[in-house]
């Protein structure tokens, strides 16, 4: 269990830009283009956000 949190802990970002990157495809698959473009960049915005913070807790 304390692996998995460590896990967590660290690459929670990873999974939350790759939910929101499928949310996107799915948006645009369903034929919403508008919200999916507008969802693209959601998942870059957390990577960016998430390397932003860890660089300046360090």
């Amino acid at each position: 269990m304390q692996q998995f949190k460590t896990f967590i802990s660290k690459w929670y970002p990873v999974i939350l830009a790759f939910f929101c990157l499928l949310y996107s495809v799915g948006l645009g698959l369903w034929g919403r283009t508008d919200e999916a473009l507008y969802t693209a960049h959601w998942p870059g915005t957390i990577l960016l956000f998430a390397l932003t913070i860890r660089q300046r807790r360090q």
